[in-house]
């Protein structure tokens, strides 16, 4: 081999090695001075303009605006010089006698002999290019250069530009119309089929010799560009083009990152004891968890955990450990192994909205628990692949639980803060010791001077309990009712030192500032008491935002008390040193075992508090029932599919033959056995049998129109009935309608067509006002007939429809006694409208409160479940043709109930992070629309916007287009749809059609 192939393999080695682009191979560059021991270029190798780059002394390059001079001496077509031979090798090539009768096989096997030592392939996938080099040569001690390692990644060494100029030629020759295969071929260029004939040609430099005698035809010369041309052209292109930048540390962590999930996910499959970098995840994952939560080693118990057999081998699983043990972090880490490894979705059911990023079960509570067991029997009916995660702090009568979930189980009594329990009784305080005979050993006694006038108005001490902890660590109070919250706050504040105000002032005015900003400059006059002294009350009259706000202050320090009812027990991830108790009682009832758990169970936070201390102050009376209390088992869990009969087992049924999961009573037998209900039937089921209640709801369901009968004759002896929904049992099923109330809300509707009020809204948010909030509602007769009397004649004219009149509030408020039949149920639905309605036309929850005298976080619940039952009467519309006028109009109507604001915020209201604030804000700043809040500049967002942060700034824009993009991909889905052949197109023309 020549020096001119040695000499152009050796600036392919070095210009790989030190990873330039080619646009900077290709650029002029700036003589170094030799480091010693370094070797002279041959003069050869200087004429020739191969000025490679050093490792070492490398110097800046040169820019040159002039195209003329752009390659400097890369230009000149000297002996050997790279262009030069790249030109002599097409003329060549063209002279094939292959070429010209087979021009599609660009790289032929002659051209690819087995003598070719080096070669370079670039090859390029979707939009991504790599570089393969696999470099063997005979005689390695006569390059100075270290040798292509085969898998260097191509986007630290080209320029995009590059790419996208190669792209964009294969693509204008794609385009060049009826020319003839041979001319396509010859005219577009492809990038890796000319590095393969260029390197392969270059290692045969005697072949060269040969094929330098013959001369191509004109008519090849017009109708191809050269290779050096090409060549010319792209560096032209490159060296003009502003190159982008690459994080090379960021792209080797993505690799490195999909390498591990590979990894991970043959980890998982294979039966190995290597379960990947991090319980079979990446080890990306690990440092995610030490950087946001500082969760740098799992408990010993987490470990067994996620190891165990059953575990790695996708069994459903039940654990079970106290209050704070760390349950969540194995849920999240089991999740992300589904999402992350085996790419499969996955579901977190919850019970309470309020507690959704907080994780807690609720399978024996009520209509929750029924519908969490209906859905999880469903999954385990119809999927054999589908892996069930339980977990609780509480459980007992756990075997039931495993044999309805067919679960492996695993407990451990391990709680990373210690709990200590105490009792107190009058001035003594007794610790919780299941060794003494009493269960309770004396503690000490309470050590407070009180003056008189505190006696009196604390006489549980309260102060005297709490300021043994605060204000440096954290103390809950849990109180029987929302009132008694309010007044214990009040109370502490006022006998707390003046000292307390001192305790991080700033920060707690940044509190009430934050307060007052979202609710509109209201504040509630207790917070505005409290909060100075880092106390704050929490229950669910507060609303959603005021108790985020609230809960962050807690959690962060700036307030060091709540007095709280036992719902923050019930998941609120709000940790204490000391939870104090205020009476065994929840409102009037006494507590349950696993209540008492829950709260004290808020005890001892991990990482903050060495110990966890829990005070129940009890009377004397309560003494003997307390101590049952404290040592009895926990409450067993049980089914409430009957008990909760309409939403439970009716619902049910109807939705197994809805969803067509069982349709005869011999298949829905067989699915009810295998419920949790099914498991506990005899002990729930005294006088019927589990085939007898099948039966009779069957029945019931059938003869309330709901279901259809069609009978099918499977044999002589036996008939076996198959059962369809109706339209009004699939408009309910549709609609997720109470099965309580589906034969009323048709009855409803129906009669609003008859006349149905549109002058105002009034009429329709009285049928969209939930049924089972009707219940709860206690009106004030004098507010009834104050807002009565304020109606228009139209609005009126509802009330009159629905039979209540002015005279009958009236009498109702002065207190007389009515003799006219009124159903009450009416009466109390139309005061929650007026509720609404007040509220649809204020926006204001706070003037709302104080108009009707209701705590703002129940007039923000009735908001919230007026719309989500206004969107369910729209879907149970939608399956019945009679009630089409009500669609349009329920469309628009869940909007406002919804957003609750001026109609045009709603388009902003629909973004991310954008509350009623906030979109005020940016209607007033000219941002109108979803378009303009997705094409903004959040850099703009940030300066026009009052109090917004740069991420507040960049989720709202990032939001904006995902949403309008959505809306883009939805009508583009409508116009694929429109100009798509029907499938049931008479002939054989449309499957044609619709083949091509």
């Amino acid at each position: 081999m020549d020096e001119g192939g040695s000499r152009i393999r050796r600036r392919v080695s070095v210009c790989k090695r030190n990873r330039p682009s080619l646009a900077s191979i290709c650029a002029p560059t700036t003589r170094t001075e030799l480091e010693p021991g370094e070797e002279e270029e041959d003069e050869e190798d200087v004429m020739a303009g191969s000025r490679r780059r050093k490792t070492v002394g490398l110097q800046a390059v040169e820019q040159n605006d002039s195209e003329e001079d752009m390659f400097g001496d890369y230009d000149s077509f000297a002996e050997n010089s790279l262009l030069a031979q790249v030109d002599d090798l097409e003329q060549k090539f063209m002279q094939l006698p292959e070429h010209e009768t087979h021009a599609a096989d660009f790289a032929t096997e002659d051209l690819c002999s087995e003598n070719i030592k080096n070669k370079l392939s670039i090859t390029t996938v979707s939009n991504c290019t790599e570089y393969k080099t696999d470099l063997h040569t005979k005689n390695q001690s006569e390059h100075e250069d270290v040798p292509l390692e085969p898998s260097d990644d191509l986007l630290y060494a080209v320029p995009s530009s590059q790419v996208l100029f190669f792209e964009n030629l294969q693509n204008s020759s794609n385009d060049l119309g009826d020319r003839s295969i041979e001319e396509k071929d010859r005219n577009s260029f492809s990038y890796k089929t000319m590095n393969e004939e260029l390197l392969g040609h270059i290692e045969e430099p005697q072949q060269s010799d040969e094929f330098s005698s013959k001369v191509r035809t004109s008519s090849d010369m017009n109708r191809r560009k050269s290779v050096k041309d090409h060549l010319k052209s792209a560096m032209t292109v490159n060296a003009k083009a502003q190159t982008p930048v690459f994080s090379k540390s960021k792209q080797l962590k993505e690799k490195l990152l999909s390498k591990e999930i590979n990894v991970a996910k043959k980890a998982i499959e294979s039966p190995s004891d290597d379960r990947g970098p991090f319980y079979s995840l990446p080890s990306k994952v690990r440092d995610l968890y030490v950087q946001l939560k500082g969760i740098e080693k799992l408990y010993e118990w987490q470990h067994t955990c996620l190891t165990l057999n059953s575990v790695q081998e996708r069994k459903n699983l039940i654990y079970s450990l106290p209050t704070s043990g760390g349950k969540t972090l194995v849920a999240e880490i089991l999740m992300l192994q589904e999402l992350l490894c085996r790419r499969k979705d996955v579901l977190m059911i919850l019970p309470y909205v309020a507690i959704v990023q907080e994780k807690l079960h609720m399978i024996g509570e009520g209509s929750r628990g029924a519908i969490l067991e209906m859905t999880l029997a469903k999954i385990l009916y119809t999927s054999k692949t589908t892996q069930i995660i339980g977990m609780s702090a509480t459980l007992n009568n756990v075997e039931d639980l495993q044999e309805f979930l067919r679960a492996e189980y695993y407990t451990s009594q391990f709680r990373p803060v210690e709990l200590k329990e105490y009792l107190k009784i009058n001035d003594t305080i007794y610790e919780v010791d299941s060794k003494a005979e009493s269960g309770m050993t004396f503690s000490r006694l309470l050590d407070y001077k009180y003056s008189d006038v505190l006696r009196k108005m604390d006489p549980d001490h309260l102060v005297a309990l709490v300021t043994e902890v605060i204000p440096n660590y954290s103390c809950l109070v849990f109180c029987p009712s929302k009132k008694n919250c309010e007044n214990v706050a009040e109370m502490l504040c006022k006998f707390l030192s003046k000292e307390y105000l001192k305790h991080r002032e700033t920060e707690k005015c940044e509190v009430i500032k934050n307060l007052r900003n979202i609710s509109s400059g209201n504040l509630c006059p207790v917070l505005k008491h409290t909060i100075p002294f880092g106390v704050a009350y929490h229950h669910s009259g507060l609303t959603s935002d005021e108790r985020k706000l609230l809960e962050e202050a807690y959690s962060t320090g700036v307030l060091c008390l709540f007095t709280c009812t036992s719902t923050l027990a019930a998941g609120v991830n709000l940790p204490a040193r000391r939870v104090i108790l205020r009476a065994p009682y929840v409102a009037k009832e006494f507590l349950k075992r696993n209540q008492y758990k829950q709260m004290i169970g808020r005890a001892g936070r991990a990482g903050i508090d060495t110990v966890g201390e829990s005070i129940l102050i009890l009377q004397e009376k309560d003494k003997q029932q307390v101590l049952e209390l404290i040592s009895r088992p926990l409450e067993n869990c049980y089914s409430h599919l009957v008990e909760e009969f309409t939403k439970g087992i009716q619902s049910l049924f109807l939705s197994l033959i809805g969803l067509k999961i069982a349709t005869n009573l011999d298949e829905i037998y067989h699915f009810m056995n295998g419920t949790f209900f099914g498991v506990q039937q005899k002990i729930l089921l005294k006088d019927k049998s589990l085939w007898e209640v099948t039966v009779e709801s069957l029945r019931y369901l059938t003869e309330k129109g709901l279901l259809g009968k069609d009978t099918v004759h499977k044999s002589e002896e036996k008939l076996q009935c198959n059962f369809h929904i109706t339209k009004l049992g699939r408009a309910s099923f549709k609609g997720t309608i109470d099965l309580a109330y589906c034969d009323i809300l048709y009855r409803d509707l129906k009669k609003g067509l008859e006349g149905l009020v549109l002058e105002s809204l009034l009429h329709l948010i009285y049928l969209t006002t939930p049924y089972d909030l009707v219940s709860q509602c206690d009106p004030d007769w004098m507010i009834y007939f104050r807002q009565f009397s304020q109606l228009s004649p139209a609005e009126q004219n509802v009330a009159t429809l629905l039979g209540v009149s002015e005279s009958f509030i009236g009498k109702k408020a002065s207190g007389q006694a009515i003799r006219k039949k009124v159903d009450k149920d009416v009466v109390n639905r139309l005061y929650l409208s007026f509720v609404l309605y007040t509220l649809l036309k204020d926006t204001n929850i706070w003037s709302v409160s104080e108009k009707f005298n209701l705590p703002r976080g129940y007039i923000q619940n009735l908001l919230t479940g007026a719309a989500s039952f206004s969107s369910c009467v729209l879907h149970f519309c939608e399956e019945l043709e009679e009630f089409w006028v009500y669609r349009a109009l329920l469309v628009e109507l869940t909007k406002k109930l919804t957003y609750c604001v001026k109609a045009e915020l709603i388009p902003l209201m629909e973004v991310t992070g954008v509350l009623e604030g906030r979109a005020k804000q940016l209607y007033n700043a000219g941002y109108k629309s979803l378009v303009h809040l997705a094409n903004a500049n959040p850099e703009v967002l940030i300066r026009t916007i009052d109090h917004l942060s740069r991420r507040q700034a960049k989720q709202i824009v990032s939001s904006a287009k995902m949403l309008l993009h959505e809306k883009a991909e939805a009508l583009q889905e409508e116009v694929e749809e429109l100009l798509r052949v029907p499938s049931d197109f008479p002939g054989t023309v449309g499957a044609s059609l619709e083949k091509a």
